[in-house]
């Protein structure tokens, strides 16, 4: 087993287990317990410590953890988006691995999304159908610097 196979199971099963609502108890007997012992220790600084770096470390901890199994489920989830894309008939292969474009490129789909948004409302306000196949191309950058271009076949 390599090391980043163990880091992604150990990860992923850590993560599982942070989300569970025993752990959710857990934590709060925990804390219970730490301000109930407090009159015991006479509240000095050494019991104050002990849950100040207790929960700090095990949340600089957790930060990754998490955060390792996320960027994994996310790009398990970009993948399975990619191949309904691929695979739909009618649908827009530029739309495929859309999370590698830039700002520019993605505030250009956006836009054109709000716009069909919009006219799909309007048609629905109006009592006709919201399903159609857009067409999106390159026109959207000549249409944004003013030549009004129709960026639709419909």
């Amino acid at each position: 087993m390599t090391n980043n196979n163990w880091f992604s199971k150990f990860s992923t099963g850590l993560s599982t287990m942070a989300g569970k609502p025993a752990t959710f108890v857990i934590a709060v007997v925990l804390v219970v317990v730490w301000g109930v012992s407090g009159p015991m220790f006479h509240f000095s600084d050494t019991w104050q410590l002990v849950i100040n770096t207790s929960t700090t470390i095990v949340t600089f901890l957790m930060v990754f953890l998490i955060q390792n199994t996320q960027n994994r489920d996310t790009a398990a989830m970009q993948i399975k988006l990619d191949e309904l894309i691929r695979a739909l008939d009618g649908a827009h292969n530029a739309l495929l691995d859309l999370e590698e474009l830039n700002e520019k490129d993605l505030t250009r789909f956006r836009k054109r999304y709000e716009q069909l948004a919009e006219e799909a409302r309007g048609k629905l306000r109006s009592g006709g159908k919201d399903t159609d196949s857009p067409f999106i191309d390159d026109s959207e950058a000549d249409e944004d610097k003013g030549d009004g271009k129709n960026r639709d076949a419909h």
